[in-house]
């Protein structure tokens, strides 16, 4: 919820967040994908237009690059146990079909470069989006590229 209300989600209680949520889930469309390992959820990745977290164009470092109507993968994250297992990779393979059937023009990522910092990322690592095919599109700190992949028409 961070990217969608900012600052405010600090404010709240982890209920009042998870209603929230529930909210926004229950209005559509669906904000994400799931990946389960049978019953157990173990992978989820925030796939939604950019414009549906106003909260990216309020931190500097995620500025737009340009006016592109791109969807955005804007949270990427694999329960422990389980990474270092391509479920990542699983996630951003449908969120990059998801949006191109949805007509996006372009999937913006906002990821870490693991080779310029040592931290974890709820983002998902930029070498994991250029196997996939995305190009680093703007560099606003050295350590977060953001990155599209465009799509043909």
């Amino acid at each position: 919820m961070y990217p969608r209300i900012g600052g405010q989600y600090r404010n709240e209680s982890p209920a009042t967040n998870k209603a929230e949520f529930r909210r926004v889930v229950a209005q559509g469309p669906p904000p994400g994908l799931l990946a389960f390992d049978a019953e157990l959820p173990v992978g989820w990745c925030q796939l939604t237009p950019r414009d549906a977290v106003p909260g990216l164009d309020r931190n500097w470092r995620l500025r737009r690059v340009d006016d592109a109507p791109v969807w955005c993968i804007s949270c990427c994250y694999v329960r422990t146990g389980h990474r270092k297992r391509g479920v990542a990779a699983a996630l951003i393979t449908a969120a990059i079909d998801t949006a191109r059937r949805a007509g996006a023009p372009a999937l913006e990522v906002y990821p870490l470069d693991a080779d310029l910092t040592p931290s974890s990322s709820s983002t998902g690592y930029a070498t994991t989006f250029e196997r996939l095919g995305f190009e680093t599109v703007a560099r606003q700190v050295a350590a977060r590229p953001i990155m599209r992949l465009h799509f043909r028409s």
